[in-house]
């Protein structure tokens, strides 16, 4: 199984059309999303294309091959309007024989992680739309950073996991 995953899009619909657009080119079977669909929040300014009602067009028709994680700035009425579950904390999976514990990043983070990591695991989480890989205490912390709203000087990028390996890549 291979797994594409992004973060933060928040309701941008050039950076949601994209990411599918890559989901599709990377020959992935899962889309899986790490909250702040929809809304852009409080804190930060409007993406250049924000339009959460495209966003739910572009998304809807994928139900099927979507896993996402609740963010921060997600509400209950995000999923009256997703077709897919968009409320859990995290996602746990294994790939080859790697755990990876995948969330946003607020209630999660890699200074409070979840019990159930071990070294060898890998945490995967969006929120401060910072690009990072690196390795502490034997597990490897992954974030993607957010394609509509980067921080910190971090390209728009994407997390690839397959057979127990994952990629940090930048979006063409």
């Amino acid at each position: 199984m291979k797994f594409f995953v992004v973060s933060d899009i928040h309701g941008d619909s050039y950076w949601a059309a994209k990411a599918v657009e890559t989901f599709e080119a990377e020959h992935a079977d899962r889309l899986v999303l790490l909250g702040d669909i929809l809304y852009h929040g409080p804190r930060n300014d409007l993406p250049g294309h924000y339009a959460p009602k495209d966003v739910i067009g572009i998304l809807n028709p994928l139900a099927d091959k979507i896993l996402a994680v609740r963010g921060n700035c997600e509400a209950e009425v995000d999923q009256m309007v997703l077709g897919f579950p968009c409320m859990a904390d995290y996602i746990y999976i294994v790939s080859g024989e790697v755990p990876f514990f995948i969330t946003h990043g607020h209630l999660y983070s890699p200074d409070r992680l979840p019990p159930l990591l071990t070294p060898g695991s890998v945490f995967i989480s969006g929120h401060t739309h910072v690009t990072e890989d690196l390795m502490r205490d034997g597990i490897r912390f992954m974030n993607p950073g957010s394609p509509s709203i980067p921080k910190e000087n971090s390209r728009p990028s994407y997390i690839i996991i397959e057979d127990g390996q994952a990629r940090l890549k930048e979006f063409d």
